[in-house]
Parts: structure tokens; C-alpha cells; sequence
């Protein structure tokens, strides 16, 4: 139990970030001696004990292939598979569980859109659209695709603050545009990208849309239905479940006219040497033994974050955002990159000439550990013309406490470093 003291306005509080801490074992240990300070949770986030449990009991009582058996350890793992499937689509509040493909994560999902879905209906001088804030995973595959059928990546641009030029975004989309990828929320700046009007303009010129989810899922409540995008990608060990998982919506219409990302088993329905016909969706797309301990694990995550509710998290996060913003921006010579009107979870920021991966270093030794580096997003240090940020990003289980002790470790690289 911590013995943090609490202010009335957190006792009063049904989101109590204190309990909570105490469903992370790894947050109560020590780094250099100093109490864990863990704010690189746009990285990868803590995995709470009801995620643990669910995958160790699997393992321990349930082990068993899915799908195929028809006896009581088969039945058990492939229910709790599904279960975890259905999990997936209503937190994101799909129309229906075949909507909802299993993955390694949002780099697998974009990458069986643009060779399933893109080899079909990009050719020789189409275009698709991304932006300038995006996430490698959001860039390679449509650099490769493009490569692939001699088309066209467009980039839309940012303005100073990190914020999509919704202007220019739209005179880009034209005749030529047969696919729009866009993240939700920026890994590198926090930027909360309007998805709802992007979609809307992609769609009144019958262009579908694929949104990068991977930051979003964790920190914000997400309904595929009202923003009514074509395509979702979600990773696991971004929002409390176990890595080398996460899922892909697509609406059902166009998974069922796309081709198989890969053969093998399971996503088959007949085989010959002549012909094989297909499975149906989902299982069209989920070819050979899955990851079923960790897609179990990822439905107790999504379990855990229902209980605590996204409505509750969202804000507390935000102020958590909003405080650190405030304080570090009172330390002379320190930087924010990335100062979007509608942002949400990230901090990134610079030092002047002190590289930052120096800060890190010294932040390491006070016990606090954030990402620094280009995080997958070179084209956004090269709009901003910097190698690298700081990047310190909230979860669920932060507390202001620790924003302090962020703040104390920036200064003491002041110290360190002059």
C-alpha cells in the first residue's frame, strides 16, 4: 500500500491512480537506487497483474491450439481467444467480431492493408496521402507499395505548432488519391489529429481512410463507427497488453473483397493442388497458429481498462500533461516541440545544444526513464530541424509526484551539463 499522502482533491476522487499503481508490480522497484519513475509509455506500457494472470493461467491450465480441437483444453484456449475478440470490437465499438483481425500490431495491420488492399486498387501514377507527422509504420509500407505499382506518396504538412494544415491536406486529395493513412495521435508531438472531418473529406471524394490508432486506443475513448473510417490499427503493448499483439478493424465490405495477406492454416476453408478456397473473415487473414496467450492477455487488458473506464483516463492524463507542460516550460532553456491546441500524452522537448541523449542518461540516473531519440518519426525532427527529442509520455498509473521528479532530474542536467 503507498504511503504517498494524498490531497482532498484525490481522495475525493473514483479514479485513485494510487490504488491503481498498486496492479504494476514492476512500478515498485528501484532504478539506480531511486524510486522507478516510468514515463515511456508511448514506447510500451506496464502490464497491470490481471493482464499476468490471464496469460499465466492460459499457459497453466488451458495450452492448447485453438480452433481445431474438439477437447476441453481446445475448447477452453479458442473461447478465450474469441472472447478476446469480441473484447476488441466493442472497445472500439465495431459493427461486428469479423470486423476484428489479430496481429503482431499496427505496423503488421498497415502493412496487410497496403499488400492486400493497395496492390488491388493502386497502380501506376496513383497517390496515396499521409502526413508529415507520421510514424515510420505509417510511411515505409505506402514508400513500398508505391515502389511496387509505380504511384505516388503525398505528404500533407504541419504548421509550427504540430498541427495538420487541414487547407493543404485537402487540396491534396484529388483524382489520383486512392488511399488516405493518417495517425490519430502523433507518437513524437501528442498531436490529436481531427479524424472525423479527415474522414469526411476523404470520403465525399470516395477515397477510403486508414487511421494509425496506436497512441489513441490507450488514452481516449475510439468509436469506428462514428468516425467511419475504413480502417483502425491498434497495438497491445501500447494500452497495458503484452507485446507482439494488437488487431486491425476494417469494415466488413472491403476485408471480404481483399485477398489473403498470407496462406497457410486455419484461414483456409478447402485445398487441392488445384484450388483452395478461403476462409471466412476474420480467419481469412489469421493464417497459422496465432499468438493466443498474449491476444488472451490482451483482452484482459482491454477488460482492465474498461473497468477503469477511458472516461476516467483521458482526463487524468490530461491534467498530468497539462502540469508537466506548465513546469518544464519554467525551466530556462528548455524547449517543447510540439504545442498542438488539441494534444494528448506526449511531452517532447529539447535542451539547447545538450544532446538528448545525454538528458536521458542523467534522467536514467534520478530513476526516470523516458525515450529520447528520433521515435520512429525522422521526417518530423527534420520539419522541426533536430536530430532528437526528449520524450516523456503519461499512462494511467502516473502521478503528479513524478512529474516532479522529472522536473527535478531536468534540472539537474542544467546542473550537469551547464
Amino acid at each position: 500500500m503507498s504511503t504517498a499522502v494524498k490531497t482532498p482533491q484525490q481522495l475525493h476522487t473514483e479514479f485513485d491512480v494510487y490504488r491503481i499503481r498498486e496492479d504494476f508490480p514492476v512500478l515498485a522497484q528501484q532504478v539506480h537506487g531511486k524510486p522507478l519513475v516510468y514515463l515511456d509509455n508511448a514506447a510500451t506500457t506496464q502490464k497491470p497483474l490481471a493482464v499476468i494472470d490471464a496469460i499465466s493461467h492460459y499457459y497453466r491450465c488451458d495450452n492448447s491450439n485453438i480452433h481445431r480441437g474438439v477437447h476441453a483444453l481446445s475448447e477452453r484456449a479458442t473461447e478465450a481467444y474469441e472472447n478476446a475478440r469480441g473484447a476488441a470490437q466493442g472497445f472500439i465499438n465495431a459493427a461486428d467480431r469479423k470486423e476484428i483481425i489479430f496481429l503482431r500490431g499496427t505496423t503488421e495491420a498497415i502493412n496487410l492493408v497496403a499488400q492486400t488492399y493497395g496492390r488491388e486498387h493502386v497502380g501506376a501514377g496513383d497517390e496515396v496521402l499521409i502526413t508529415a507527422m507520421e510514424h515510420h509504420s505509417n510511411i515505409v509500407p505506402w514508400q513500398i507499395l508505391c515502389k511496387q505499382k509505380g504511384a505516388k506518396l503525398r505528404v500533407a504538412p504541419i504548421n509550427d505548432r504540430g498541427e495538420l494544415v487541414l487547407e493543404e491536406f485537402e487540396k491534396l486529395l484529388g483524382p489520383k488519391t486512392k488511399l488516405v493513412a493518417v495517425s490519430h495521435l502523433s507518437n513524437a508531438l501528442g498531436t490529436i489529429n481531427p479524424i472525423k472531418q479527415i474522414t469526411r473529406m476523404a470520403h465525399e471524394r470516395g477515397i477510403p481512410v486508414l487511421v494509425d490508432g496506436a497512441q489513441a486506443a490507450p488514452r481516449m475513448p475510439v468509436d469506428v463507427q462514428d468516425l467511419d473510417c475504413d480502417f483502425y490499427a491498434v497495438s497491445g503493448h501500447k494500452m497495458y497488453a503484452p507485446t507482439g499483439i494488437g488487431f486491425l478493424y476494417g469494415k466488413a465490405a472491403l476485408l471480404e473483397a481483399m485477398p489473403p495477406y498470407q496462406g497457410g492454416g486455419d484461414m483456409i476453408a478447402s485445398v487441392t493442388f488445384d484450388k483452395t478456397v478461403y476462409n471466412r473473415l476474420p480467419y481469412k487473414f489469421e493464417a497459422g497458429t496465432p499468438n493466443i496467450a498474449d491476444t488472451i492477455g490482451l483482452g484482459a487488458a482491454i477488460e482492465y481498462l474498461n473497468q477503469l473506464g477511458l472516461e476516467n483516463i483521458e482526463p487524468h492524463e490530461a491534467e498530468l500533461l497539462a502540469y508537466a507542460t506548465a513546469e518544464v516550460q519554467k525551466i530556462p532553456g528548455v524547449e517543447v516541440v510540439g504545442t498542438a491546441r488539441e494534444k494528448a500524452g506526449v511531452l517532447s522537448f529539447v535542451m539547447g545544444e545538450i544532446h538528448p541523449h545525454d538528458i536521458g542518461t542523467i534522467l536514467d540516473s534520478e530513476g526516470v526513464a523516458v525515450r529520447t531519440g528520433h521515435h520512429c518519426a525522422q521526417p518530423v525532427m527534420q520539419r522541426y530541424g533536430i536530430p532528437a527529442t526528449v520524450r516523456a509520455s503519461f499512462g494511467l498509473y502516473n502521478t503528479r509526484e513524478e512529474v516532479d521528479a522529472l522536473v527535478r532530474g531536468i534540472r539537474k542536467v542544467k546542473e550537469v551539463m551547464g
